[in-house]
């Protein structure tokens, strides 16, 4: 098959945690053509969605892991698989390449279907879950923060549509600075806020489960490094193997329909003790840690899933 890759640039991706890599290798083992396009080449022309990139290779070697073709322009619609790849932030940028990708359906598979990508952002589709997730709010008025607040003492806040653990705070009783992160974030953005009640079971770790078509196929935890709140490997959680609890697979059978229904084939969602707090459909991450760990071919299952799709 030829399968296009929308992510930011592959010339400088860690070839050992990037799971755009992974797949890339994958596919690649499996003999598809891969093309490469970041985000800002991809555009609408009468009537053809279209991307200025350029066919390449990989190998598994630090420094000299991707061969570039020449530049070329390509009809989207004449290859058969485009993975929506880049890193958030989840702004208007981000949502006019899902408009523009949508474009392509009944002709190319975009994996994650950019239609409910788009609807359906890490932080907001763990709403329809309520039982599963920590008390949250999401607002932009600081009297009804501050009220969540009060209510349960000890919060985690930070942006809707941040990601990697950018601009989260941990707000306990003894805080003083609500309103000065209100005041912060309120003054360069119009997006609303979440706050959540803080979850004393970080301390040992975040785990990140993967699934795969709606299948949980393994996890691992992250833990924070000392002194933080933040397990986010982005900012030096330390990721360690674990397997799967009763309660992370009664998530999964929870919302793994939904995903499957929604076209939703590579997600990974963070469970914080015994509760569901994102699910991660832009561009999740975790494939080679979770590889390395449990010793199992994640990329595989995901291109089985794929291929079977196509």
């Amino acid at each position: 098959m030829k399968i296009a890759f929308q992510m930011d640039p592959i010339q400088s991706v860690n070839i050992n945690a990037d799971s755009s890599f992974r797949l890339a290798e994958e596919a690649q083992a499996r003999g598809h053509e891969l093309f490469f396009y970041s985000p800002d080449r991809l555009a609408y022309d009468e009537g053809r969605v279209v991307a200025l990139g350029q066919w390449f290779t990989v190998q598994r070697v630090q420094g000299d892991h991707v061969a570039l073709g020449p530049e070329v322009l390509v009809d989207l619609a004449e290859v058969d698989v485009v993975w929506l790849r880049q890193d958030p932030p989840f702004d208007m940028h981000y949502i006019t390449s899902t408009h523009l990708l949508d474009r392509l359906k009944g002709r190319t598979l975009v994996v994650n279907d950019p239609f409910w990508v788009r609807n359906y952002p890490e932080k907001l589709l763990v709403l329809d879950f309520p039982d599963l997730t920590p008390p949250t709010m999401i607002a932009r008025d600081l009297g009804m923060i501050k009220a969540f607040k009060a209510r349960y003492g000890d919060v985690i806040l930070k942006p809707l549509y941040g990601n990697g653990g950018a601009g989260v705070f941990r707000l306990d009783a003894q805080d003083r600075n609500l309103s000065s992160l209100h005041e912060l974030f309120t003054g360069f953005s119009r997006e609303p806020l979440i706050v959540q009640k803080f979850l004393p079971d970080v301390s040992a770790g975040d785990k990140r489960v993967i699934l795969v078509d709606g299948e949980p196929v393994g996890a691992i935890n992250r833990v924070p490094a000392e002194g933080e709140t933040r397990s986010n490997m982005h900012v030096g959680g330390r990721p360690e193997k674990i397997g799967l609890s009763e309660r992370d697979l009664e998530i999964c059978a929870r919302i793994g329909p939904l995903l499957r229904e929604m076209g939703q084939v590579f997600v990974g969602i963070d469970v914080i003790g015994t509760y569901l707090t994102e699910i991660n459909v832009t561009s999740p991450t975790g494939i080679q840690e979770l590889e390395r760990f449990d010793g199992i071919n994640v990329a595989e299952k995901i291109w089985q899933a794929i291929e079977g799709k196509v």
